[in-house]
């Protein structure tokens, strides 16, 4: 049995936040703002995945009304939905996924947050993709304002 989900998230940028993707610290004047460290990426990826199997979105498994998920790393939450998938009998087949960012360049991070990824889900590198797009100075996100990410994921039981 095949599972699609697909996930989206948003965070404003901020000064005095890491910013953080992929599981990955970018070095950059701002960060992303939100309740946990607002890895804006792996929030798309896990919707996606929390998506395909019907459990509701991010902030109904992690509300940010709870102070335990405060400042939390995005890869824990991450384990934790890749472990609820797993014991329902999914496996991921792969993930695709894009960061529309307008600031900064990502392209000498994409590979790390990949294996990043990898590593918190147990797959291949190969399986994870990871795109960075510009919003071509339109929008909030073209403004400086925010970042979006985007997710696919392919789940096998």
């Amino acid at each position: 049995m095949f599972r699609i989900g697909q996930g989206f998230d948003l965070h404003r940028l901020v000064a005095g936040r890491k910013l953080i993707l992929g599981g990955i610290e970018i070095p950059y004047e701002y960060g992303l703002a939100g309740h946990s460290d607002a890895d804006v990426l792996i929030h798309a990826i896990i919707d996606a995945l929390i998506g395909a199997v019907a459990l509701g979105d991010i902030g109904k498994l992690f509300p940010d009304n709870d102070s335990k998920f405060k400042d939390i790393d995005s890869k824990i939450l991450l384990k934790k939905v890749y472990q609820q998938i797993s014991e329902l009998g999914y496996q991921i087949n792969n993930i695709d996924s894009t960061i529309i960012l307008e600031q900064p360049k990502l392209r000498d991070y994409i590979d790390l947050m990949r294996a990043s990824l990898a590593k918190v889900l147990d797959l291949r590198i190969d399986q994870i993709s990871i795109k960075a797009k510009t919003s071509e100075k339109i929008g909030v996100v073209g403004r400086g304002e925010a970042a979006i990410a985007e997710a696919v994921v392919l789940l096998i039981k």
